[in-house]
């Protein structure tokens, strides 16, 4: 049922306490590469489509992007555990600041989108292997510390991304933009390389056999799955020819994907990421994270500034202040997990974040700023109780040869159910507004057409509806995640004793 286990002692016996120190600053510096690079870059697409052109296709910059971390994130998952994770965090790191030099260099928005994927490539090992690595440095009752530390990173790169991308890209060039990644990126490789000191493994019984046509095809389904999800319904019709024709090839790859993965001997994606309850229920609860995730990610800020009435900043602030509550409350849920355990503190955060959601369509209209920031801030302290003692959990069930392939199999999900949820709740938003307006345009347009000061009051309540109705779902989503947990997942998860020297 599981696959083999070679004994070996955890990374962090290797790393002694005095180079630990540098290894999480390098993690962190990584991490924060990753974090910031969409967005810092979203605020300088006017300064970018307007010396390159292009803007018809520069969705793609985020998308390209997007699909490259998504698909790798299994492969890469996978080699760290055959190879280790130093090798597979160097090449990551090294191909995506590669990325971001040639973005530096591009000469064409469709050479820029390119070398966006590049970047991706590179930024799928990054997201997997810090958080593996997270877990190998420090044991079980310490890692909620490091945990903490990468959400903070993440927190910090949501507020500031923005500003400095507009600075770079006003008062600089937006080429620093991708240049500016190459000292934090030197630095951090610099880190690795010199304190990161994996310990000697036991030889295998049998070579490793990479399993190239596994994460080919892996990439291959992906690839072209999110593609459809991506744009359909923004670039052609969900029912047109490209919708139709990428979603039937995505389907004949993953018949592919199941029968090479069943036939390899070491398979990209094994059959026990599924077979185990915990894993299997984590993995679906993440995915329903990711769905509900795009309600504030996506339409609060069109909220804020449509209906509201707020400036770009100040929309933002709104947005952001979750990314305050959130790395805090996912430092203090050790508290919690300790004494209920890792799902029952996992479900307690869902439940309350399924009621703030279900409350947003609640807030008057137009209401006053701090009521959905209220709102945030306490799906932050929610979300951080849900998904860190979950991450953890599923960490400290799998021994160091499994811990790439659990850790990227959850990224995976989460990311995937980002891109569905973008789909989803776009085209009832969409939906929403074409019911309201008489079917006069949608989100994307309308919101346009509200900056231009040409859309009467009835418009904005319009938004508002569709907002709610976005909202609406991603409460379903939450629900149907403390569900899985509930039905699903073990009450007490099962973790492996810390290996000793």
């Amino acid at each position: 049922m599981g696959s083999t286990r070679p004994a070996t002692r955890d990374t962090a016996r290797g790393t002694g306490p005095d180079r630990r120190g540098a290894v999480v600053a390098a993690l962190m510096l990584a991490m924060a590469l990753a974090a910031l690079d969409t967005t810092i870059v979203s605020t300088a697409v006017p300064q970018i489509v307007g010396d390159l052109g292009g803007f018809s296709v520069f969705s793609w910059l985020f998308s390209g992007y997007l699909l490259a971390v998504t698909v790798t994130l299994p492969v890469y998952g996978k080699l760290s555990d055959t190879f280790g994770r130093k090798p597979v965090l160097v090449a990551g790191a090294a191909l995506f600041l590669l990325g971001s030099l040639l973005c530096a260099l591009a000469w064409n928005m469709w050479a820029l989108i390119a070398f966006r994927v590049v970047q991706g490539l590179g930024g799928g090992a990054l997201q997997g292997t810090v958080q593996t690595l997270a877990a190998d440095l420090y044991p079980l009752k310490d890692r909620p510390k490091i945990q903490a530390k990468l959400s903070t990173v993440w927190a910090v790169s949501a507020v500031a991304g923005p500003g400095v991308g507009g600075i770079l890209a006003t008062y600089a060039d937006w080429r620093w933009i991708f240049l500016v990644n190459l000292p934090i990126g030197a630095v951090a490789l610099w880190l690795i390389v010199r304190h990161l000191h994996e310990p000697a493994r036991d030889a295998p019984a049998t070579r490793h056999r990479v399993d190239w046509a596994g994460a080919l095809a892996v990439f291959a389904c992906g690839g072209v799955l999110l593609t459809a999800l991506v744009q359909g319904g923004v670039a052609w019709p969900w029912l047109s020819a490209p919708s139709v024709s990428l979603l039937g090839a995505g389907l004949v790859l993953l018949v592919a994907v199941v029968l090479i993965e069943r036939r390899a001997a070491e398979p990209i994606i094994p059959g026990w990421v599924w077979r185990r309850r915990t894993i299997a229920a984590v993995n679906l609860a993440l995915g329903a994270l990711g769905l509900l995730m795009v309600a504030p990610t996506v339409f609060l800020p069109t909220y804020a500034q449509s209906v509201l009435g707020l400036a770009p900043v100040a929309a933002g602030f709104v947005l952001s202040v979750w990314t305050l509550s959130w790395p805090v409350s996912a430092a203090l849920s050790q508290h919690v997990y300790r004494r209920i355990g890792f799902r029952n503190t996992a479900m307690l955060g869902i439940g309350v974040a399924t009621l703030v959601l279900a409350a947003f369509p609640l807030l008057p209209y137009p209401g006053r700023a701090w009521q959905p920031a209220v709102l945030m801030l306490l799906l932050g302290a929610a979300l951080g109780l849900f998904q860190l003692p979950l991450i953890v959990g599923v960490q400290s069930t799998v021994g160091w040869a499994e811990r790439g392939t659990a850790t990227a199999s959850v990224l995976f999900c989460r990311q995937t159910g980002q891109t569905v949820g973008a789909a989803l709740f776009g085209a009832v938003a969409n939906g929403v507004l074409a019911a309201r307006l008489g079917g006069a345009g949608d989100l994307e347009s309308v919101t346009r057409a509200l900056d231009a000061g040409a859309a009467p009051e009835a418009t904005r309540h319009a938004i508002a509806d569709a907002v709610h109705a976005v909202y609406l779902g991603a409460a379903g989503a939450a629900a149907l995640a403390f569900l899985v947990l509930l039905l699903l997942a073990p009450r007490k998860f099962p973790v492996l004793p810390v290996p000793k020297d």
